[in-house]
């Protein structure tokens, strides 16, 4: 049970004054949902303004406080499609437009009469000929003063919010903090001269405050070690059983190919936990190409051997379907019987199947949440594998748990290589084998970079490579066109690649219904259509080895982790693969170390590295790609420093500790609910 008085931080937002329905759509959209969510909803960023007497005295760019007097209202010739311009005059006489968009527009009408000076707060810019203030922050009647002297926090925005909503809410929010018992080690707190944790929250929403944000950093790095420590501790008082195979059918497996060392090493690192009574808690980690379904196979082989069940989990029903027949294929050998079951099957084939594994004739399943549902029952589950790891979360593995007779042991795996520094972050609770080797036979992909300009020389690349039999991929970063974001959208290339190749070219991406993707996908998969059009849906296990070109729009807009595993879609087979990366007009620093670092090297633990320096913390955070960090307030600056130290902290709180029940374990105990980490909690007796 969560203490007492951490619920009124857990309230809904609506016991906010002035929040109704309408607004709590677009903080919704934030995830703002709780008094405590809005807390920790902390500032972009501040901004300090200079007051001038006129608009000569300030730069293009520059936030400003100016006094001025509306001359002329300009509402756009089609209602709600263009811009609403108010038309203002400083004390020199200047002209400055006052722009606003959209529903806005409502605004400038009532806060700027004709005639009647105000105050204005926003950044000073120009369009065209005109200076203008677009959306301004402040329009005020009175009060000059006080914007000259703000300090003002800048908040992440949704539509339909404003800056002085926002902070008013979170005015409101920090009103409601209640004091809590210090979690961290006094040592420590002394050393750093930090805030208590509400004055903390305080001090980062009223301005520039390292102190108060690294403390809160740290916070969110202590409780998240503690929970993984708390969860390896749990683990490793479990009852489970020992797995011990005879080999009678790992024997059987005809691979036409030899494992290599990583492999082989991380099969025996595997099959060594299985062997074991404690539970395993292991994570796979391997390159694009790196062979991990191989290994996974050896491991659920045996669990067979042994007598028990395996299943594998995979988190679309198009990785599941394509883990399906790839493992089906390797272990026909050996006689077991494989299942696959996703949310779509219904009727007599969903019953069969659940009967099979309630009865034990079937060994191995393969599907989605599917098959851990209630409904779904086995007759002795010993191994589960869970396929691209960071896709679920500890919750979740945790749920795995209640389907075995005893806890099961437990493989995740991941093909997005993760920098060190965040393995601890997100899988401290695990065992890690690292698969840095690629199979024999894997032929380095040629990456070539083209400016945007030549789309046409890159569309009669792919027609000749069409017409010589081959398959390809064309990757584009968003799904819905756009007219103020200049990036292509899928659905509209694909249209225009569709009147140069007609049905040779299908579309994937994530609205598309589960039957629309599936069957775009096997009218790929099985050569029938020619070019693949997508989205990032493809980013991971996508597994089609006659498709050997990748091309990847506005590359310098992916990050690096996420431009490795695009380009490990191709490179499958035994044809000479190349990987297009084509660049728009104007490239950024970090855009250039990018898509060089890609044409330089293919290891994807290197290129993990490196991504993490070249994005940092603030783009790392904002982005959340796959294999990004689990935190919301901590930098990557902060990670590196700081979560070595919480680590530590957590270890040895645990250690001395487990069932945090000494004054300082309680306090620990606040913070997992706090920080929403309180399956750690649920695991110890009475928590």
């Amino acid at each position: 049970m969560r203490t007492e008085i951490l619920n009124p931080l857990f309230a809904e937002i609506a016991t906010l004054d002035g929040v109704g329905p309408k607004l709590m759509k677009p903080l919704g959209r934030l995830g703002l949902n709780r008094v405590r969510d809005v807390a920790y909803h902390l500032p972009e960023r501040f901004v300090t303004r200079r007051a001038v007497q006129n608009v000569d005295e300030a730069g293009e760019g520059e936030q400003i406080v100016v006094q001025l007097t509306a001359t002329e209202h300009r509402p756009p010739r089609n209602p709600g499609r263009g811009p609403y311009r108010v038309l203002a005059q400083d004390s020199a006489g200047n002209i400055i437009a006052i722009t606003y968009f959209g529903r806005a527009s409502y605004t400038g009408k009532k806060l700027l009469p004709v005639g009647e000076p105000r105050w204005v707060a926003g950044r000073l810019d120009r369009y065209g000929d005109m200076l203008q203030i677009v959306h301004p922050d402040h329009v005020v009647e009175d009060g000059g003063e006080t914007l000259k002297r703000l300090c003002e926090p800048v908040y992440a925005l949704a539509e339909g919010l404003t800056q002085p909503k926002v902070a008013g809410l979170a005015s409101q929010s920090l009103a409601k903090l209640p004091g809590l018992p210090e979690w961290i080690d006094p040592a420590l707190f002394e050393k750093e001269g930090w805030p208590d944790w509400a004055d903390a929250l305080k001090l980062a929403h009223k301005g520039e405050n390292a102190k108060a944000r690294e403390r809160l950093a740290y916070d969110e790095l202590l409780a998240n070690s503690l929970a993984l420590m708390l969860v390896r501790a749990d683990n490793r008082q479990r009852r489970g059983r020992a797995l011990v195979g005879d080999g009678s059918l790992l024997g059987k497996l005809q691979l036409p190919f030899p494992l290599t060392g990583a492999q082989d090493r991380s099969v025996r690192e595997i099959t060594g936990d299985m062997a074991q009574a404690t539970p395993m808690l292991r994570l796979l980690q391997g390159d694009v190409g790196a062979g991990k379904t191989v290994v996974a196979l050896e491991a659920m082989l045996v669990a067979v051997e042994a007598g028990a069940q395996a299943a594998l989990l995979a988190p679309t029903e198009i990785l599941a379907r394509q883990h399906f027949e790839t493992l089906r294929a390797m272990a026909r050998p050996t006689g077991v019987e494989i299942a696959l079951l996703t949310g779509r099957d219904k009727g007599k084939a969903r019953t069969s199947i659940l009967m099979g594994l309630l009865d034990g004739s079937i060994d191995m399943v393969v599907g989605t949440h599917a098959i851990f549902q209630d409904s779904v029952g086995y007759r002795d589950l010993g191994l589960v594998v869970i396929d691209e790891q960071h896709r679920f979360g500890v919750a979740q593995r945790l749920m795995l748990a209640s389907k075995g007779r005893v806890t099961p042991h437990t493989l995740a795996m991941t093909a997005t290589p993760i920098p060190r520094t965040l393995t601890l972050a997100q899988y401290g609770e695990m065992e890690v084998s690292r698969l840095d080797e690629l199979p024999p036979g894997r032929q380095a992909i040629d990456t070539r970079v083209f400016p945007q300009a030549r789309m046409d020389e890159v569309v009669d690349g792919i027609a000749r490579h069409i017409a010589g039999g081959q398959q390809a991929y064309w990757v584009c970063p968003m799904v819905r066109d756009s007219e103020t974001v200049d990036i292509a959208a899928a659905e509209a290339r694909y249209a225009g690649l569709k009147e140069r190749f007609g049905d040779d070219v299908v579309l994937v991406h994530g609205q598309l219904a589960s039957e629309e993707k599936d069957a775009a996908m096997t009218r790929f998969a099985s050569g029938e259509a020619k070019l693949l059009v997508a989205t990032t849906v493809i980013e991971v296990g996508v597994d089609v080895p006659s498709s050997t070109l990748m091309v990847i729009e506005q590359a310098e807009r992916f990050g690096l982790a996420q431009l490795h595993q695009l380009r490990g879609r191709v490179g499958r087979g035994s044809e000479k693969s190349v990987c297009l990366l084509l660049r728009g007009e104007t490239l950024s620093e970090t855009g250039k170390k990018r898509l060089a670092l890609m044409r330089e090297t293919q290891d994807g633990f290197r290129i993990a590295e490196e991504d993490l320096e070249l994005r940092g913390g603030g783009e790392l955070l904002g982005t959340r790609q796959s294999g990004d960090t689990p935190f919301r307030i901590a930098t990557l600056e902060q990670i590196q420093k700081w979560l070595p130290v919480a680590h530590d902290d957590a270890r040895i709180l645990v250690e001395r500790d487990g069932g945090l029940a000494s004054d300082r374990g309680q306090a620990a105990r606040t913070l997992l609910y706090l920080m929403e980490r309180d399956y750690g909690v649920q695991l110890l007796r009475g928590g």
